[in-house]
């Protein structure tokens, strides 16, 4: 049976977030010692987190208080929603935690104010770990989401509920649309690139995503790696 509700630009955004969960993961394990330098001034990091706001923030303001009003009176699919607005809580905590050891005024001392910590890697450590913890949570959370809460707008959201999101989703990008909406549709179909401009971006700045935005994001490296070649024997 056909869906009601077109969640197009949901499922690139969760694919999207993926791929650069992945790209997270591979700067992780291959730069241990650089991995604080590489976060603090990796574009995509930057773009990550912008992205990974503005979707969250959307659902937490727009999708969950509907889908609460709607499933009231059945306490299996409210206990549902509860355990996802959960990890959203969790995951904004991990966030959180990667910025402070990235920009806090101890991230270039990692014994600071920590007398438990001993030994100069300690610091990459924990936020290796973050990182790791961030890369299995929220891969585990969008599928989450996925499997427990999108049947659920499906069956139960009215068209009303749906298109409010739509909205404010879209309102969320806003002022940011030149750079998420070519992140957000990077490597995807042509017609999926085109459902998604149809629904987030008036028709008059189509052009703009074509021929300025697009091709500003082409040559954007976003993390460090397009100079990373195989060194050769002299």
């Amino acid at each position: 049976m056909r869906d009601r509700f077109d969640m197009t630009v949901t499922y690139a955004m969760h694919n999207a977030l993926r791929r650069e969960l992945h790209h997270l993961a591979r700067a992780a394990a291959r730069s241990r010692p650089d991995l604080r330098s590489i976060l603090r001034t990796a574009a995509g990091w930057e773009l990550f987190r912008k992205a990974w706001h503005v979707h969250h923030a959307a659902e937490d303001d727009a999708l969950w208080p509907s889908l609460r009003r709607a499933l009231y009176g059945h306490p299996f699919s409210l206990a549902r929603l509860e355990a996802i607005e959960a990890e959203h809580a969790a995951l904004a905590l991990l966030l959180e935690a990667i910025d402070q050891a990235l920009t806090g005024p101890d991230a270039d001392d990692p014994d600071a104010g920590d007398p438990g910590i001993d030994g100069p890697d300690a610091g990459l450590d924990l936020l290796g770990e973050l990182t790791g913890s961030l890369v299995t949570g929220l891969r585990g959370h969008l599928r989450h989401e996925e499997e427990a809460v999108f049947p659920l707008i499906q069956d139960i959201l009215s068209t009303e509920q749906w298109e409010h999101f739509g909205r404010v989703h879209a309102q969320r990008i806003g002022a940011d649309a030149a750079r998420i909406l070519p992140w957000l549709l990077d490597g995807v179909a042509e017609r999926t690139v085109a459902a998604v401009l149809r629904q987030l971006l008036p028709e008059s700045a189509h052009h703009a995503y074509t021929h300025r935005w697009q091709p500003a994001y082409a040559v954007l490296d976003r993390w460090g790696t397009r100079d990373a070649r195989p060194e050769t024997p002299p």
